[in-house]
């Protein structure tokens, strides 16, 4: 078992004993509310997870319009949140500050609380008063589960994980996404590039994610040669992959040089986005920019468009089946129609995965899109 560090510790040291003294105070008195009139969304989750979370704020508001919701955010995704999508107010949350709770604090606590992701957050919600607290069910180990009023039991069909995260809401599924719903925040000002032109998104949090440079290559050539100029895109400090895809930078790039709000206009005037499994396929979902995702380790039915973005223009490049993705756990929870691949690059030296995604493939789905 991994050791929190010593921040991480305070932090949980900070918000078990409130969490406990909750939950013993309103022993045998706790029900769900048949109207929450406040409800908090709990969780630590990274770029993509959060922005998936968009299908279970259109649920909430669509089943509860009139109630006040608020959401915790890392602080780097603070800036996403400022058109208040699905009226959410967004609270900056890090579990490694020891007093990071108590901006979450309300007068007369949470009517409800749902926890997507890891129930270990549960202990949070209680701390801050929630009355009723929602998760899915089977995490591990059992103790997050235990400190949940309410689990709801994981699908046993293929789903996409916003629709997942959806489940939390109860009641029939929200419309589907539509341009707008999720407001584009303010940027700062950017050069941006001449249109047409479609993003490469070429960075990706794990080395066995990453994708040949000459393939990239070839595929900005098919760019270029359609009339669609190609720009590069990657996060901070990964420009050094786009000088090894475009060492003569024939092409524009943006590489670790926009913010998150920069980056949501640059995707929203885009013709097309190639990109790889990460928090900027994402992103895209929410600016409805046309894309192409390559899938090596992850799951294009998991972080695919699923119910709720079924009507943007996508297409997924993989190979399916393959032999080593064949892992099957979300947030520690088995699922059996999962397939993925978590391991790290001690485990798995090179990604085949990812090698045999073929530069044709990717062109055949672009063309498509941009047909």
């Amino acid at each position: 078992m991994r050791r929190p560090s010593g921040s991480r510790l305070r932090a949980r040291l900070a918000i078990v004993p409130r969490a406990a003294a909750r939950l013993v105070a309103t022993a045998g008195r706790r029900r769900r509310p048949a109207h929450p009139r406040s409800i908090l969304v709990a969780h630590s989750l990274l770029l993509g997870d959060t922005l998936m979370l968009a299908a279970l704020f259109a649920g909430l508001r669509a089943r509860h319009p009139d109630a006040a919701i608020t959401a915790t955010v890392a602080p780097a995704l603070l800036p996403l949140f400022a058109g208040r999508p699905y009226g959410v107010r967004a609270v900056a949350y890090d579990p490694r500050a020891p007093a990071a709770h108590r901006a979450l604090a309300a007068a007369d606590g949470y009517d409800l609380a749902l926890v997507p992701g890891d129930n270990r957050h549960a202990l949070l919600a209680h701390a801050v008063g929630a009355r009723w607290t929602v998760a899915l069910a089977a995490d591990r180990p059992q103790w997050k589960n235990a400190i949940v009023d309410e689990l709801i039991p994981l699908p046993a069909r293929p789903t996409a994980l916003a629709d997942l995260f959806a489940a939390l809401a109860g009641g029939p599924p929200s419309r589907p996404y539509a341009r707008g719903d999720w407001p584009a925040p303010p940027c700062a000002p950017f050069d941006p590039p001449q249109a047409p032109y479609a993003v490469l998104h070429v960075g990706a949090g794990s080395p066995l994610r990453l994708w040949a440079p000459e393939r990239w290559r070839e595929v900005a050539v098919a760019l270029a040669l359609r009339g669609v100029r190609p720009v590069w895109s990657a996060g901070p400090g990964e420009a050094d992959l786009v000088r090894a895809i475009d060492p003569e930078a024939r092409f524009a790039s943006y590489a670790g040089t926009l913010d998150l709000a920069q980056l949501w206009r640059l995707l929203e005037a885009a013709r097309l986005l190639v990109t790889l499994d990460t928090g900027v396929l994402h992103l895209a979902k929410l600016t409805v920019t046309p894309t192409v995702a390559l899938f090596g380790p992850g799951s294009p039915v998991l972080f695919g468009p699923g119910e709720y973005w079924r009507d943007n223009p996508f297409r997924a490049v993989t190979v399916d089946p393959f032999p080593c993705r064949d892992q099957r756990t979300v947030f520690k929870r088995e699922l059996d129609w999962v397939r993925r691949c978590q391991r790290s690059t001690a485990q798995c030296p090179a990604p085949r995965c990812m090698e045999a995604i073929e530069t044709a493939m990717v062109v055949r789905a672009l063309a498509e899109l941009l047909s």
